[in-house]
């Protein structure tokens, strides 16, 4: 019986044991090297040896052809090997080994003198090619030291992909030089909702931050040590009021804004105007020249039409460009940046509502109202990845419980996500276009630390990095909660997380008094069903 989370899709176990000391040395392919980087960096953090290169190694990195994308096999008997036809592959072949070594094995410093690892033979790959995760760090800012542990923590759990949501209502994260304005104005705001906005509450604290293009460099080489590519998300023509504070010629003339201080969907959104389009594209050109990702976001979410409809530029330009109504400058703005994007050799990537509006040619849907979006999206042969609200959101409630912190959303368990599939099962459909795989989001309006972002993704994120790996045939409930608690748990402690336990909060992780906003899923559902139209 072992305990690795993710697990793999063969585990031979031989009942016996190798155990590793001091001498312990490290040797690899040239193809492999990076991996093998990595892996002496991150063991001799956690032991204190040096694992030096030598021709008969204790544990070996072999380029193997045979082996699938981003799959491996390893061998533990007299020696190690670890046989990939890639990079990731080894890196995740190593990510195994430290798994099996125990949790002292994932510490920054040694506190262990006896090292074993069972004898045993893994045969491995991932299920899905995209393994994501969303962290928005524009609601509240996360620091960069705390973002680069939520990548290592990420990767130890065989994820691959790093949304980051950059840019909203109240804050602009990353450093554009041609506009500094975005961060001297838009990167901070005068104070925040406590808790859900509908309370009216707030905390009277300023709050802010940004990334310099130098951390956001780090942060995506970082990652790409550790098979991890970072997606950068630029939202438009919604949630912009942060930049519209900064440079007011890209909303309505004659509203000066201030960065919003509260959450939920704002009215106010970009003019489709000339210059705020040459805007984007020229904070595009200095995005694409830090992240190196095929795919950048451009979100395109929630984009309430009253300002537009209210704007005697915006029902010409929509006169001017043939559509009926302003509904059509939503996808028309989006498009104009994705053209751009693709000029550059570079692919959008949107959230589902741009399905309803003229999705651009090659975009990356990402399906958060359900499933029904990327469906569609499928259907017109584009490639998606699933992240519905109601199974994938962490930032949702963990429970029922009443001491569940800042208690908002739909009640979304670890086992509940642990069920999660990307397709419906009643769905057969054979769709021109791709699932990729699928995506758990992290929104941070209730979320202002790392600490709290722990609570909220961990130990659900660890079953989801387990959906998006394993073998859907083989997956049941109890045997990872047998393999989570207490192997998994304690490697998350290892690795300094903060996870929420089983049976609920920790007294100091809870926030009692903050309002929160509780949603019924199966309620709203029948909600809907029962809705009779207005004639």
């Amino acid at each position: 019986m072992h305990t690795l989370i993710p697990a793999p899709w063969s585990y031979s176990g031989t009942g016996s044991t190798l155990a590793l000391d001091a001498a312990t040395s490290v040797s690899s392919a040239p193809e492999l090297a990076g991996a093998r980087r990595w892996f002496v960096r991150a063991l001799g953090a956690a032991t204190g040896w040096d694992l030096p290169t030598a021709p008969a190694a204790t544990i070996t990195f072999v380029f193997d052809a045979s082996v699938p994308a981003e799959g491996y096999t390893l061998a533990i008997d007299t020696a190690v090997r670890i046989a990939a036809s890639s990079e990731a592959g080894a890196f995740y072949g190593a990510q195994t080994l430290r798994q099996l070594l125990g949790p002292a094995a994932l510490r920054q410093g040694s506190i262990e003198s006896s090292w074993e690892l069972p004898t045993t033979v893994i045969t491995d790959r991932p299920r899905f090619g995209y393994r994501g995760v969303m962290l928005d760090v524009a609601r509240h800012f996360i620091p960069k030291n705390d973002v680069l542990r939520f990548i290592d923590v990420a990767a130890a759990h065989k994820l691959n992909v790093l949304h980051l949501h950059l840019t909203d209502d109240q804050g602009w994260r990353v450093e554009i030089k041609k506009y500094p304005r975005l961060t001297e104005v838009g990167a901070w705001r005068k104070e925040s909702n406590r808790g859900a906005w509908r309370a009216g509450i707030f905390d009277g604290t300023p709050h802010g931050g940004f990334y310099t293009q130098a951390d956001l460099r780090e942060i995506v080489a970082f990652a790409a040590a550790r098979n991890i590519t970072v997606i950068p998300e630029i939202d438009v023509p919604g949630h912009s009021q942060a930049a519209i504070a900064a440079y007011p010629e890209l909303g309505l003339a004659g509203k000066p804004l201030e960065v919003w201080t509260r959450w939920g969907i704002n009215p106010n959104v970009l003019e489709p105007t000339p210059v705020a389009v040459q805007f984007y594209k020229d904070v595009l050109d200095e995005v694409m020249d830090i992240f190196d990702s095929p795919w950048i976001s451009l979100g395109g979410d929630e984009v309430p039409l009253d300002q537009w409809n209210a704007s005697p530029y915006a029902l010409q330009a929509a006169a001017d460009l043939g559509y009926d109504s302003v509904a059509g400058l939503h996808g028309w703005f989006v498009g104009q940046l994705a053209d751009h994007l693709h000029l550059h050799g570079r692919k959008a990537g949107v959230w589902d509502e741009i399905t309803d509006v003229g999705l651009p040619d090659g975009a990356l849907v990402a399906s958060w109202r359900g499933f029904e979006g990327g469906l569609a999206a499928l259907a017109k042969g584009y490639d998606v990845v699933m992240c519905p609200e109601h199974k994938l959101y962490l930032d949702h409630r963990q429970s029922a419980l009443e001491s569940e912190p800042i208690p908002v959303g739909f009640v979304t368990t670890l086992e509940a996500v642990y069920n999660f599939e990307p397709l419906p099962d009643a769905d057969g459909g054979d769709y021109p276009g791709r699932l990729l795989g699928a995506q758990a989001n992290i929104w941070t309006e209730h979320l202002t630390s790392a600490r709290r972002i722990d609570y909220a993704a961990f130990p659900r994120l660890s079953a989801i990095a387990e959906v998006f790996w394993s073998n859907p045939d083989t997956r049941y409930y109890a045997d990872f909660h047998a393999r989570l608690s207490p192997a998994h748990l304690d490697r998350l402690a290892a690795m300094g997380v903060e996870f929420r336990p089983l049976d609920g909060p920790h007294p100091w992780q809870q926030l009692p008094g903050v309002a929160g906003w509780k949603r019924d899923y199966d309620q709203e559902q029948l909600d809907s069903a029962l809705a009779v139209p207005v004639p």
